[in-house]
């Protein structure tokens, strides 16, 4: 059973609230005002946290502020529930390192999905983190340094137009993909469809290693951002010069262990991260590996692939790449973006 802590003055509202929570099969602790509130939180250490935002002595924000600076309560999802509809009171929030901002009076139905989409996100963050702890174990064991001999020599080249797909979460692997032109993203999608995108691949790129490494069916999907042209390597090919050649073994071990720490990384920004902080790293890194020549022009980027990058609603993204282009940071002209200040972009506190 799942438990959720509610953290809200109005006695009315806290029952109410409480009775909805618990009718759908929710454990409840509640608080009536913030300070009892971060003290129940790191007693009992919660699934998730609803909080008000204007409530005496300790206020939602200051709620917020505390929790994210303790090691045991930093990643809690977090739901601002308030009376408040200010624009300026959501972007704080969200800036904060908020999850959702549910404005009061609320359909029963608007707070449960709300829950339930912070829920499934969490769950797929701690199911990728226990499978980089299994690569880990893999990278221990294999050493090398000699180069690399060519791998995607003679090998046939396929064309991916874009939204097409290349290979489909639960298939099982029969090749290692190479990345003669084009880009490729690989991702997770929850039951209801919504995508969150954990690798970004370029031109000289390989992907796809990871499941023929360990043999098991594909853990994520992967499809093009561009019309791409792919070498497919065989599996069988791939397994001998795997066993066989060291310098091919330190390669891909190479490969695995810059994914687990940018995989670690990615995990640590989704949990901690401010919504504008998550979405100009996001456009930071569909835009660093691009040539001089389409930062100068722009490129077309999907706002569901931003929004699945940065790991929040596709509404959000829209908002807060609206927020960058007013304030000089970005330009958007039809349909492209163009980054004016990427250096302001990367330098964004939290």
């Amino acid at each position: 059973m799942k438990k959720i802590l509610l953290i809200e003055d109005n006695l009315e509202i806290r029952e109410n609230t409480t009775e909805i929570l618990e009718l759908d099969g929710f454990e409840v602790i509640s608080a009536e005002n913030g300070k009892i509130g971060v003290e129940k939180a790191l007693e009992s250490v919660p699934d998730l946290i609803i909080c008000d935002i204007m409530m005496p002595v300790l206020d939602g924000y200051g709620v917020l502020h505390l929790l994210s600076k303790n090691v045991k309560t930093e990643g809690i999802p977090f739901i601002f529930l308030t009376a408040k509809a200010d624009r300026g009171d959501f972007r704080r929030g969200m800036e904060m390192g908020a999850d959702d901002y549910i404005t009061k009076p609320f359909e029963e139905t608007e707070l449960l999905n709300a829950i339930e989409s912070r829920l499934k996100k969490q769950k797929l963050i701690d199911k990728k983190y226990k499978q980089m702890k299994g690569l880990e174990e893999l990278v221990k064991d294999v050493g090398g340094d000699e180069d690399l001999k060519i791998l995607n020599q003679n090998r046939e080249i396929r064309n991916y137009p874009k939204k097409s797909e290349i290979y489909r979460e639960g298939a099982y692997p029969l090749y290692l993909f190479y990345i003669e032109k084009g880009r490729v993203k690989t991702y997770k999608t929850n039951e209801d469809g919504k995508e969150l995108i954990v690798g970004l691949y370029g031109e000289g790129d390989y992907f796809g290693h990871v499941n023929l490494m360990t043999d098991e069916s594909y853990s994520e999907s992967a499809a093009p951002i561009e019309d791409c042209e792919i070498s497919l390597i065989p599996k069988s090919d791939f397994n001998d010069l795997l066993h066989k050649n060291r310098q091919v073994s330190q390669k891909f071990i190479g490969i695995l262990s810059k994914e687990i720490k940018e995989n670690e990384e990615q995990l640590i920004k989704l949990a901690y991260n401010s919504v504008r902080k998550r979405v100009s790293e996001a456009l930071v890194k569909f835009f660093e590996p691009m040539n001089p020549e389409n930062l100068k022009v722009g490129i077309k980027i999907s706002r569901d692939d931003i929004s699945n990058v940065a790991g929040t609603s596709l509404e959000t993204a829209i908002r807060t790449l609206s927020d960058f282009k007013d304030e000089k940071l970005i330009e958007i002209v039809s349909g492209k973006i163009r980054i004016l200040e990427m250096e302001k972009l990367k330098a964004l506190r939290n």
